[in-house]
């Protein structure tokens, strides 16, 4: 094996082609420099140097060889440095999950927009997907850290929660539609248009909010189209096929033919759930979490 230092000390001489000058910037004497090169030598099996009294010259064989001796180099000083940044939580990777309605929110895009910029070696995966897919998700290592509108099962002991808001819902009616006009609605009177949701096999969150909602007000949603994502469920809505409750960052998604108007009911929020490991130990989770609560301090 090649010693390290050897190549290093091949480099200055070959930046010098002065032994003593090379010396001179290593602060050691001449002859341990020149050792240290024959010893090299002996190891590759061919000369790197012409030496004479005057002048020292590279060799064929030590011109060919100085670009690689610099790029192991230089690939030894990346790994060193890759190494170190992993260790103080600076680089690596790092999988969030998200639920479809969140994905819409400031919180959402602040939070990816600040940690890219303080974190920019690190390679970050964004993946939409239903909350109780997060669970097994987490659970399984696929994902680092989940973002999401519901609770996952009490008995879990493998994931832990934190609730960082709660974001008011609004309903999305057609603009033709007489509720457009009022400045809100109750449930009662959105109970008499079919309700637009997620898929009931999709495991999602936010439906689990609105049928307890709709459960506490003794209502029963009308049957309508489905849809996987908030942007679907909406245009749902504009094209007539019923109406949708869905959390207030969803006014951002301005599509014609659709009004936004707010609930008359107290206590109707969506929860922003924040899920990690509880074992989890990697200070970039940490970081993104610390990111998250930041930018909802700031708002």
């Amino acid at each position: 094996m090649i010693d390290l230092r050897r190549l290093r000390y091949f480099l200055l001489v070959s930046d010098e082609l002065h032994f003593g000058r090379a010396a001179a910037r290593l602060h050691i004497a001449q002859p341990p420099l020149t050792r240290q090169i024959s010893a090299l030598e002996a190891d590759l099996g061919f000369r790197l140097f012409d030496r004479s009294t005057r002048n020292v010259t590279l060799t064929s064989e030590g011109r060919h060889f100085l670009p690689y001796a610099r790029a192991v180099l230089e690939q030894v000083d990346l790994t060193a440095s890759i190494t170190s940044k992993l260790a103080a939580g600076s680089a690596g990777h790092l999988a969030v999950g998200y639920a479809s309605s969140i994905a819409l929110s400031d919180i959402f895009s602040q939070t990816i927009q600040t940690f890219c910029s303080a974190y920019p070696e690190v390679q970050l995966t964004v993946e939409e997907g239903a909350s109780s897919t997060q669970w097994s998700q987490l659970i399984e290592g696929r994902l680092d850290i989940g973002m999401s509108r519901m609770q996952p099962p009490t008995e879990d002991a493998e994931i832990q929660t934190i609730c960082l808001d709660n974001e008011p819902l609004v309903a999305a009616i057609a603009s033709d539609s007489p509720l457009a006009r009022q400045e809100q609605v109750t449930l009662t009177e959105l109970s008499a248009y079919p309700l637009i949701a997620f898929p009931t096999d999709y495991g999602s969150g936010l439906n689990e909010i609105i049928e307890a909602l709709y459960r506490r007000q003794a209502l029963i949603p009308l049957p309508a189209p489905k849809g996987k994502q908030i942007t679907s469920i909406i245009a749902l809505v504009a094209a007539g096929r019923g109406v949708a409750v869905v959390p207030q960052c969803t006014q951002t998604l301005v599509k014609r033919g659709v009004t936004y108007r707010p609930l008359a009911e107290p206590g109707a929020t969506a929860p922003l759930l924040v899920l990690t490991r509880k074992r989890e130990r990697s200070p970039l989770v940490k970081a993104f979490v610390e990111i998250i609560e930041q930018t909802l301090r700031a708002k």
